[in-house]
């Protein structure tokens, strides 16, 4: 039994679901459009406001592919409705960043400046707030896409353990070791 391939996904207002060619899922919302091409053997239902992925079968590549359909699926609706956001926090001295007509500009202790293009479908900005590190908002409805763009920035400058200093999620956790300590004799 799959605990996330058997749950139903609520369509909300203004959002509309399409099948085509039997493969083919389309999401269509406020946002914009996204698509996905699913097994043609596994099939998507819509009735009554709700969305439903059935899988033919209990073979075991089926129960695997019914949870990834499922929670892609319902990535897009949650996409083209609200849409997603991640942001990174860039911690260190002399660490900036800057962005304009989607391209970053960082800063990162590097003897030269790093250019990253961050792609159409996402938008970037960079805020830096007097007292606070400088941070780098994504905003997309393509999920996939923007952690993979986050993962890129972030893997520009990793935190390292000691001082902190680094690019990171806004609200990670990061474990920190203590450094040599002298003993005085």
């Amino acid at each position: 039994m799959s605990r996330v391939g058997n749950k139903s996904i609520a369509l909300p207002e203004k959002v509309s679901v399409s099948v085509e060619n039997g493969n083919t899922v389309t999401v269509k919302g406020p946002k914009g459009t996204l698509s996905q091409s699913i097994n043609p053997e596994i099939q998507v239902e819509i009735a009554d406001g709700q969305l439903k992925v059935v899988r033919p079968n209990d073979q075991k590549r089926f129960k695997a592919l019914h949870g990834l359909y499922r929670a892609l699926v319902n990535n897009m609706v949650t996409g083209v409705s609200t849409g997603y956001r991640v942001e990174l926090e860039i911690v260190g001295v002399g660490y900036k960043a800057v962005a304009n007509n989607n391209i970053l500009q960082l800063t990162l202790g590097y003897s030269h400046d790093i250019y990253v293009a961050i792609p159409k479908e996402l938008n970037v900005t960079a805020v830096t707030e007097k007292g606070q590190n400088p941070k780098v908002i994504l905003e997309g409805i393509d999920k996939q896409l923007i952690g993979d763009v986050a993962a890129k920035i972030r893997s520009l400058r990793k935190v390292e353990p000691y001082k902190g200093k680094g690019i990171k999620f806004v609200g990670e956790k990061i474990r920190r070791k203590a450094g040599k300590s002298a003993s005085k004799k």
